[in-house]
C-alpha cells in the first residue's frame, strides 16, 4: 500500500487539537456570530433572496473570511449564475495520489416560533459552551471547520490528497442548484475517492458519529377549495362540505391517522439486515436517551414503545408531517365563517432505497384522484429528494475513524441511520458508486436544527473537526 508515510504515528494529536481549538476561539467563532445575524433563508422560503441580498452578505463574509484563513496554495473560486444560488470552491493541491470532496451549504431555513424570550434566530447568543442561532449547527460552521481542518494538517506538514471543498446555498430547498453546479464543475470536481459531509447528527456528544443512510423528502402543499368566498357557518355548515374535512380524507389515504402508518406501498422498502442490526447496537449505547432527547409536552409518549421500532420509524419507515397551513385564521380572529379553502404544507419523508420519483407519483395520484364532492384539490410539489444507503467501508476508514474517535472522544466510534434528507449524498451515491463517504455533524440532542434555539455545541464541534482531520491524515486510494 502506498503513501503508508501518514499514519497516525506521524501526526501529533494533541499539536492537532491545539491548533483547532485556539483556531476555532479565534478566528472561527466571530465568523459564525456574523453569519448567524444574517437571515440567509434558502430560496424556498425567500423568494426574493437576490433583491433582499442576505445571501450575497453570506458569501461575501464567507469568501472574505476563506481568502484570509485558507493555505496559501488554496485557489478559491465563487460562481453565481444567472437565475441560480451560489456556489463557493476551496481548491487544495495534493502532495498525494487521491482525490477528497468536502461539503457544507451556508442557506438556512426559516425563523421558526417558539425562541426563548432571550433568544431569536437572528440574534447569537453564547451560553455554556453553546452558540444559539439559527444555521449555526446546520450548516454554518461546516466551511470554517474545513479550513481549520487544512491548516491544522498543513501546520504538521501531512503530505495530503487533492481536497475540493464544495459548499453551496440551496441545501434547504432541496438543493436544486446543485446538479447545475455539478454540471459546470465536472471536470474539477473529478471522481473522488473520499466524500466527506458535515450536515449531518450524532446520537450524542460523547464520541464520533457517522451517518450510514438518509431517508429521501417529497414535499408539497395540498388545497381543497369549496368555495369562492367564506360564507357564515351557520347557514352553510352541514350542507357545504368543510374543505377542512375534505383534506383530512385526502391525507388519510397516505396515512392512518391512528398509528401514523404509510398506507402507499410505493413508499416503503425492505429494511436491509445490518441496518436492523445496527439499530440494535444504537439503543445499546443510548438506551432511553433516544425518548429523552425530544421535548415532550407533559406524558406525550412516542409512536412506539419498543426502542428498535422507533428508530427505524425515524430513519427507515416513510413518514408524513403537516408543517404549514393556510386558510385558517388565527384563534383570536377566527369568525364564526365556513372558510372556502384549506392549504396544508406536507413533508413526506421516503426510506433510503425508494425512488423519489415514484414517490411523488403515488402520492399524486392519492391526493388527487376521485375528488370528495368534486372540490377542487390543487397539488404543488417542491423539488423530490432521493434518500442515501453508505456502501460498505473500507478497512483503511474503520480502522482511522474509530482511533479518530477513541484519540479525541476516549471512545470507539459509532454509526447511525438519519432521518434527515441531504440531497448531495443522494447525487454522489449514484454519480460516483465507488467513492467512500464520511457522514458526520454536530446535530446532536437537543440542538434542534430547523426549530427553535437551534445551537452549536462548540467543544463537540472542536473534536468533530479533529476527527475528521485524523481521517484524512489516514487516507489511501
Amino acid at each position: 500500500m502506498k503513501n503508508k508515510k501518514n499514519s497516525l504515528r506521524s501526526l501529533s494529536k494533541d499539536l492537532l487539537f491545539s491548533d483547532i481549538n485556539s483556531f476555532w476561539d479565534k478566528d472561527i467563532l466571530p465568523a459564525l456570530v456574523e453569519y448567524i445575524k444574517i437571515p440567509n433563508k434558502s430560496p424556498s422560503f425567500d423568494k426574493n433572496w437576490k433583491i433582499n441580498g442576505h445571501m450575497n452578505q453570506v458569501l461575501d463574509l464567507a469568501t472574505s473570511w476563506t481568502e484570509k484563513n485558507a493555505p496559501n496554495n488554496a485557489i478559491i473560486t465563487t460562481k453565481e449564475s444567472p437565475g441560480r444560488t451560489p456556489l463557493l470552491l476551496i481548491d487544495i493541491p495534493g502532495e498525494k495520489e487521491g482525490n477528497v470532496l468536502m461539503y457544507g451549504h451556508l442557506d438556512k431555513q426559516p425563523e421558526m416560533d417558539g425562541w426563548r424570550k432571550d433568544l431569536g434566530p437572528w440574534v447569537p447568543v453564547l451560553e455554556n459552551n453553546k452558540l444559539y442561532g439559527r444555521g449555526g449547527a446546520d450548516d454554518g460552521y461546516a466551511l470554517f471547520s474545513c479550513v481549520a481542518i487544512l491548516k491544522a494538517l498543513k501546520n504538521q506538514k501531512i503530505d495530503l490528497p487533492r481536497i475540493l471543498v464544495l459548499i453551496e446555498f440551496s441545501e434547504e430547498s432541496g438543493s436544486p442548484d446543485l446538479p447545475h453546479y455539478m454540471d459546470l464543475y465536472e471536470s474539477l470536481i473529478g471522481n473522488p475517492d473520499l466524500v466527506i459531509c458535515l450536515d449531518s447528527g450524532a446520537g450524542d456528544y460523547k464520541r464520533f458519529w457517522t451517518t450510514t443512510s438518509l431517508r429521501g423528502l417529497i414535499g408539497c402543499s395540498l388545497r381543497v377549495d369549496v368555495l369562492d368566498e367564506g360564507v357564515h357557518s351557520g347557514g352553510a355548515s352541514g350542507y357545504v362540505p368543510s374543505s377542512f374535512r375534505i383534506i383530512r380524507q385526502l391525507l388519510s389515504r397516505i396515512e392512518s391517522e391512528e398509528t401514523g402508518e404509510i398506507q402507499l406501498q410505493e413508499l416503503h422498502t425492505k429494511i436491509p439486515k445490518h441496518r436492523i442490526v445496527e439499530a440494535e447496537k444504537l439503543v445499546r449505547i443510548l438506551g432511553n436517551e433516544l425518548v429523552k432527547e425530544f421535548p415532550w409536552s407533559k406524558k406525550t409518549n412516542p409512536s412506539s414503545e419498543n426502542l428498535v421500532e422507533g428508530v427505524l420509524r425515524r430513519s427507515w419507515r416513510p413518514a408524513l408531517s403537516t408543517i404549514g397551513a393556510r386558510g385558517i385564521p388565527k384563534s383570536g380572529n377566527a369568525g364564526n365563517v365556513l372558510r372556502p379553502y384549506t392549504q396544508l404544507q406536507l413533508s413526506i419523508r421516503i426510506p433510503p432505497l425508494v425512488n423519489h420519483i415514484t414517490a411523488q407519483r403515488a402520492i399524486q395520484k392519492a391526493l388527487s384522484s376521485s375528488p370528495p364532492y368534486n372540490s377542487k384539490i390543487s397539488i404543488d410539489f417542491e423539488e423530490p429528494a432521493s434518500g442515501w444507503n453508505a456502501p460498505k467501508t473500507d478497512a483503511w476508514l474503520l480502522n482511522a475513524t474509530n482511533e479518530a474517535s477513541k484519540a479525541y472522544f476516549n471512545e470507539e466510534a459509532s454509526s447511525l441511520s438519519e432521518g434527515g434528507t441531504i440531497p448531495f449524498m443522494a447525487m454522489l451515491g449514484e454519480k460516483f458508486p465507488n467513492a467512500q463517504f464520511v457522514i458526520t455533524g454536530v446535530l446532536g440532542p437537543g440542538s434542534n436544527a430547523h426549530g427553535p434555539n437551534e445551537f452549536l455545541h462548540i467543544p463537540y464541534a472542536k473534536k468533530i473537526t479533529a476527527c475528521i482531520a485524523h481521517i484524512l491524515s489516514c487516507f489511501q486510494k
